[in-house]
C-alpha cells in the first residue's frame, strides 16, 4: 500500500530527480547524492522546492488533521472524563457526608432515648418522694394525733388524781372548819 502511494506521488528512489519542463533545471547539474560535502552550496530550483513541498503537504497533511482532529477529540473527551469524575468526586463527598449526618442523627437518637430515660426516673423520682411526703405527713399527723391522746389522757388522770385531791382537801378543810 505504501508502494503505490509512493509511486503515484514522484520519484521510488531517492537518485531520480522529478523531470522539469523548466529549461533553467535541465540546465543545472544534478545533484550528487552524498557525495557533496556539506560547506557547498546547492542551488534548487524555486518551482521543484515549490512542487516538492506542495507534494508533501498534500501527503501529509490530511493525516496531520486528521490527527489534530483526533487529539482535539480526545482533549475533549478528556476535559468531559475530569468533569465526570470532579461530579463523581462531589457525589462521593456528599455521600459521605451523608453517612456523617446518619451517624449523628444515630448518636442523637441515642442521647434523645438517654434523655428520656433521665426523664422517666426524674418523674418516677418525683412521684415516689411526693408519695413519702405524704406518707411522713401521714405518720407525722398519726403520731401527733397519739401523742395528743396520750397528753389528752394524762392530763385526764391529772386532773382527776387532782380533782381527788383537791376533793380530799376541801374534804379536809370543811372537817377544820366544821370542826372550828
Amino acid at each position: 500500500m505504501e508502494e503505490e502511494e509512493m509511486g503515484d506521488e514522484g520519484p521510488s528512489s531517492q537518485s531520480e530527480l522529478p523531470h522539469s519542463e523548466d529549461p533553467e533545471l535541465a540546465q543545472q547539474d544534478p545533484l550528487p547524492v552524498e557525495s557533496s560535502p556539506p560547506e557547498e552550496n546547492v542551488f534548487v530550483d524555486k518551482k521543484a522546492v515549490d512542487k516538492l513541498t506542495e507534494g508533501l503537504l498534500s501527503h501529509y497533511l490530511p493525516d496531520l488533521q486528521n490527527s489534530k482532529r483526533a487529539l482535539q477529540e480526545l482533549t475533549q473527551n478528556q476535559l468531559v472524563l475530569l468533569d465526570t469524575l470532579d461530579q463523581e468526586v462531589t457525589k462521593f463527598r456528599e455521600c459521605n457526608a451523608l453517612l456523617d449526618l446518619n451517624s449523628l442523627f444515630t448518636e442523637a437518637k441515642v442521647y434523645h432515648n438517654k434523655l428520656v430515660n433521665i426523664r422517666k426516673e426524674m418523674i418516677m423520682l418525683h412521684e415516689k418522694t411526693t408519695k413519702l411526703k405524704c406518707r411522713s405527713l401521714t405518720c407525722f399527723h398519726s403520731r401527733i394525733e397519739i401523742i395528743l391522746k396520750n397528753i389528752f389522757v394524762s392530763l385526764v388522770v391529772v386532773i382527776k388524781v387532782l380533782q381527788k385531791d383537791c376533793n380530799q382537801y376541801f374534804c379536809f378543810c370543811r372537817l377544820h372548819v366544821l370542826e372550828m
